[in-house]
């Protein structure tokens, strides 16, 4: 376990990313929260009826102006990003990503066969893999994730995002989420609105439930003891939605919380900006 653990009392605050007015004192036609760094999910408000690409690629601008796009874990590239308004007028920003430092991660006494899994698991892990990569192409409405995400349970932090992990003494790909230690049986709750998009019991993920937050943004819960939702359920802010177990690759009772932009691995601790529920 890290000696980074700390207690889920409170979150980060959003970082705003600086705009520019089109001229002194007038207001600016395209603002930035969310973060800007390695894995964050940046939220771009403009005009309901602007036109937006991000790095040359056309995203989608809800109705009340919102759009919203993500940035690698490993990216050091400046984002681009262009806004043709309705009358003709555009804006161009470059975004340079703030860089991160991660933590390497030892975990022993895995059952190896979860490491290096023989060919029928990996089959069944590539189809259950399938499943979720398909699941997070959903770009539907919706985005109550502007509003930043609560955290979905109390607990310690126990791994963080980007860690790069070492199971069993074989290096394994970067620890693309968070996770929250707590008792099997801690209530899970959604950190937005959304509609559920899938839930199944993996053989890495164990109790797995995914939520479709709109606009390509969707986070995961790993691991559960018990899925309380069903795939169509909407669900609120808050809402109890499973409990924390220890099911899959896990060596203790957690919830591994991610975050994504489409097929993107992004980091859920990087919007929130209000403290995990006091009590179940």
């Amino acid at each position: 376990m890290m000696s980074r653990r700390r207690l889920v009392a409170g979150g980060l605050a959003c970082a705003v990313v600086p705009t520019f007015a089109r001229a002194m004192g007038a207001p600016p036609r395209l603002v930035f929260t969310g973060s800007t760094q390695q894995g964050g999910l940046v939220i771009g408000h403009t005009e309901a009826d602007a036109r937006v690409s991000v790095d040359s690629q056309k995203v989608e601008v809800s109705s009340g102006g919102i759009f919203v796009f993500g940035i690698a874990f490993d990216r050091s590239d400046p984002v681009a990003v262009a806004v043709r308004y309705a009358d003709g007028e555009t804006e161009r920003q470059t975004l340079a990503p703030g860089v991160r430092q991660y933590e390497t991660q030892t975990i022993s006494g895995l059952p190896q066969e979860e490491v290096t899994p023989p060919p029928d698991i990996q089959a069944r892990i590539h189809r259950e893999g399938q499943l979720i990569e398909q699941a997070r192409t959903r770009n539907t409405e919706g985005n109550d994730f502007a509003r930043g995400l609560d955290w979905p349970a109390n607990g310690i932090i126990s791994s963080l995002y980007g860690s790069r992990r070492i199971l069993n003494g074989t290096p394994m790909a970067p620890h693309l989420g968070v996770d929250i230690a707590a008792p099997e049986g801690t209530p899970i709750r959604a950190p937005a609105g959304g509609v559920v998009s899938l839930v199944g019991d993996f053989y890495l993920d164990g109790g797995f439930t995914l939520l479709d937050h709109g606009q390509g943004v969707s986070t995961c819960y790993v691991h559960q003891s018990q899925r309380m939702v069903k795939e169509g359920d909407i669900v609120k802010r808050g809402q109890v939605i499973g409990l924390i177990g220890q099911t899959g690759r896990a060596t203790g009772p957690n919830l591994h919380w991610g975050l994504n932009w489409f097929q993107l691995k992004l980091d859920p601790s990087l919007l929130t900006p209000t403290p995990a529920p006091a009590k179940a």
